[in-house]
């Protein structure tokens, strides 16, 4: 009796499955298809306002264009060189135990995390002393 239930069960599981895929996939891709669009419309254009911003308060077209990306690659960087010293602190501290290579290799990982951390931050910051004021 027991399996019948359950067996029963997994079929109304299964069938109810399909049926919501049927219907989400008639009545939901036309919906999201449209969501999705406005968004991306709406992150172009805010991109593109700020980067006008940015060619706008340095004058040029190209050191606007590089203050941009400097900017998005500052703040880019500070989660994923988190990401990698956190990795290489597992490699140097956890698994580099038993290990000296794995040590090393967690070591001079984090080593070359943290430099492309520090100079991801400094860049933008000595980027824009030399165009603002070494341009004059």
């Amino acid at each position: 009796m027991k399996k019948i239930v359950i067996a029963f069960l997994i079929m109304i599981c299964i069938l109810s499955m399909f049926i919501s895929y049927k219907i989400y996939a008639t009545n939901g891709r036309n919906v999201l298809e449209s969501d999705t669009t406005g968004k991306l419309v709406e992150i172009k254009e805010k991109s593109l306002k700020e980067l006008d911003d940015y060619v706008e308060a340095y004058g040029d077209d190209t050191y606007g264009l590089t203050a941009y990306i400097l900017n998005k690659i500052r703040f880019i960087s500070i989660p994923l060189c988190f990401l990698g010293i956190s990795i290489s602190a597992i490699f140097q501290y956890a698994l580099g135990i038993r290990n000296m290579g794995t040590r090393y290799k967690g070591f001079f990982a984090m080593i070359a995390f943290v430099t492309i951390l520090i100079v991801c931050q400094v860049l933008p910051f000595i980027f824009v002393v030399v165009v603002k004021f070494g341009r004059s």
